[in-house]
């Protein structure tokens, strides 16, 4: 994998066959499909288990499954990142070796969740992970799930760890990615990519270079246009393609309870693009047909 990171990569989707027991199973056919589908639109890299991933929700085995069997299939192509975080160091680990196995290209840390921690817990643990792994180290900061952030001086304290490479910003904060970005200003080498893909061309306006983005699932090359379009200061172009990738958030990922709308919207709308099943992992619950015929009036609203 070349370093810095750059341009979009996607957050895969984690693609489940519809079934009436409470434990989910992949769909790997639609794995394949959605592997193929991101790769055709040009996107940068794949990163698996993440928000999008529904990581939280999915037993050992299955996010050993995924891994294993989206390496195989991606072949280098494209860099694979892994998402290792977990409650527990044990299972982190494990996890960690099973992409290092598999081929990933890199691995993905969150701070830990549930329990809150200290700035200096998460440096420790950070440094703990970093010594463990072989392969380079994403930092990957979302507060509004974890509880825990790991601030922009442990970030930049982290960025001199051998192995930690970069971070994934999804604190929606403009003012924590400023501070990041000053602070990290002479290490050109350490990827800045941010996450809520409707601040992308702000983020990459102020020092980011690249994103993270949910909706590329659906749509790649309209996020990698929009990435194109700002590295070659296409300002009018950026500036209309931003705005559509937001018109799409806005149609999609408002639709029932909000703290689902996202990834029970992007599921749906996956299914109606032919791609993956609309099947969320518990405890997420499919649409309600009324929500399922609303959303499906938005996208085709988005697409027509």
């Amino acid at each position: 994998m070349q370093l810095p990171l750059r341009g979009i990569v996607t957050p895969l989707v984690t693609p489940l066959a519809t079934s009436n027991h409470a434990e989910p199973s992949l769909d790997s056919l639609a794995l394949e499909r959605l592997v193929e589908h991101v790769i055709g639109g040009g996107v940068s890299g794949i990163f698996l288990l993440g928000t999008t991933g529904e990581f939280s929700s999915l037993g050992r085995e299955l996010r050993q499954e995924i891994v294993r069997r989206t390496c195989t299939q991606v072949n280098r192509r494209i860099p694979v990142l892994v998402n290792i975080a977990d409650t527990a160091i044990s299972e982190t680990f494990r996890l960690a070796e099973t992409a290092e196995e598999a081929g990933a290209d890199a691995l993905v840390l969150t701070p830990p969740f549930y329990f809150q921690n200290s700035q200096e817990d998460l440096f420790r643990y950070i440094e703990k992970v970093a010594a463990r792994v072989s392969r380079p180290l994403f930092l990957y900061n979302i507060p509004h799930l974890t509880k825990n952030s790991f601030e922009p001086e442990t970030v930049r304290r982290a960025s001199e760890l051998p192995g930690v490479v970069g971070l994934k910003d999804s604190t929606h904060d403009p003012n924590y990615l400023e501070r990041v970005l000053e602070l990290l200003r002479d290490r050109p080498g350490f990827s800045i990519l941010i996450g809520p893909e409707e601040m992308l061309l702000d983020s990459m306006k102020r020092g980011a270079i690249g994103g993270v983005c949910g909706g590329s699932n659906l749509f790649p090359k309209l996020f990698v246009d929009l990435y194109n379009a700002i590295v070659a200061g296409n300002t009018a172009h950026a500036a209309e393609l931003q705005e559509k990738v937001n018109r799409m958030g806005n149609l999609l990922y408002r639709v029932g309870f909000p703290g689902s709308a996202y990834l029970r919207g992007i599921k749906a709308a996956l299914s109606l693009a032919g791609l993956c099943h609309a099947e969320p992992a518990p405890p997420f619950m499919p649409f309600f047909d009324d929500e399922f015929v609303q959303l499906e009036q938005r996208y085709r609203m988005f697409v027509e």
